[in-house]
């Protein structure tokens, strides 16, 4: 018997231990001054918002998603014509160029493997006059704008197919450093 009471005793000991009683607030177990004069004091300042950041003026040249973005006008076989798709990325170029006036372009014209070196030469250099012709007529100055041709010397794509050779018909819109 003594071993049961015992028992139980020691049961209930572990159990008391193992329950926790809640916290309870300071203030609920110090009773308030009952005539306390709280001295007046001036309200606590609003918490200052962060500024915003300055907004920092980006150069639409580096913005991906600004039209300027698009520096390379692509051609059918053997045409040398803007064509309709790149025009909207040319009179922005030309637009920016109007804009900034101490900006210079570098424009390179290719052509994609097929045709004599010359032939190549001669329409990599027309591709590139005209965009030069579109630019001038955006507002950009004479003087801001160099045009080469490269042939068919620097291609993008190095295969020997229709998908190669179309990213190999173009003229580069190359921005020059400062």
């Amino acid at each position: 018997m003594k071993k049961l009471v015992m028992g139980v005793l020691l049961i209930n000991l572990l159990a008391a231990c193992a329950t926790q009683k809640p916290a309870v607030p300071v203030s609920e177990t110090q009773p308030a001054p009952a005539a306390a004069v709280q001295p007046a004091t001036a309200p606590a300042p609003a918490p200052r918002m962060p500024a915003a950041p300055a907004a920092v003026a980006v150069d639409p040249l580096n913005d991906p998603n600004s039209l300027l973005a698009n520096r390379s006008v692509y051609y059918p076989h053997d045409v040398d014509a803007v064509q309709d798709a790149d025009k909207p990325a040319v009179r922005a170029h030309a637009s920016y160029l109007a804009e900034h006036p101490n900006r210079t372009v570098r424009l390179e014209g290719h052509a994609d493997e097929r045709g004599s070196s010359e032939y190549n030469l001669a329409l990599g250099q027309r591709r590139a006059e005209g965009v030069k012709k579109m630019l001038l007529l955006g507002g950009a100055k004479d003087g801001q704008i160099e045009t080469v041709s490269y042939g068919e010397e620097k291609p993008k794509a190095s295969g020997h197919d229709e998908t190669s050779w179309a990213q190999n018909r173009r003229t580069d819109i190359q921005y020059n450093a400062r």
